[in-house]
């Protein structure tokens, strides 16, 4: 299990799991991006980058992610030196309440909204809050406010305001 979630870390670059899986995770995967790391700073000439893979290669069996963390992460990762991840607790599953956590690589910080945010934006219509949605939901049943105006431009039609008393005033007359 640790071999797939691993994989899955690396070809994703995040991954939603529970704490203590992601805490026994979080070593492991340290441990593969610095072997990389150290394959690519040792050179081909001496074999080193070909030992690093064949010592990573033992953990995961993916071909592509293995490709995947010599030619791009473990360049990425070259200055740094360690915490090649975070994880950002989430919150409590619902079926059983275990904690869940979210690893991710440092540097790819993914965004699960990205996609649906951009859709709203590229259409040209603005991102709107609830109330603003409810806002003019309301303005579509009554009707716009323009609408409103024209029909009640004489003042003899205006509706009475809703707090008011029903009873008409009696009109004081001084002679």
């Amino acid at each position: 299990m640790l071999r797939n979630q691993a994989t899955a870390l690396l070809r994703y670059e995040h991954l939603t799991t529970t704490v203590p899986r992601a805490k026994e995770l979080r070593p492991f995967v340290e441990r593969l991006i610095t072997v990389a790391k150290r394959g690519l700073s040792g050179g081909q000439a001496n074999g080193h980058l070909l030992n690093a893979r064949r010592l990573i290669m033992q953990d995961l069996q993916d071909r592509e992610v293995v490709t995947k963390l010599f030619d791009t992460l473990a360049p990425r990762f070259a200055a740094r030196a360690g915490g090649y991840t975070r994880l950002l607790r989430i919150g409590y599953r619902k079926g059983d309440s275990a904690e869940v956590a979210q690893v991710e690589l440092v540097g790819s910080e993914f965004d699960p909204r990205a996609k649906s945010e951009e859709a709203p934006r590229a259409e040209g219509a603005p991102k709107k809050s609830v109330g603003g949605r409810l806002r003019a939901a309301a303005e579509r049943l009554r009707g716009s406010k323009k609408e409103n105006e024209e029909v009640a431009a004489d003042p003899a039609e205006k509706k009475p305001a809703k707090r008011a008393s029903k009873k008409p005033k009696k009109e004081s007359s001084k002679d």
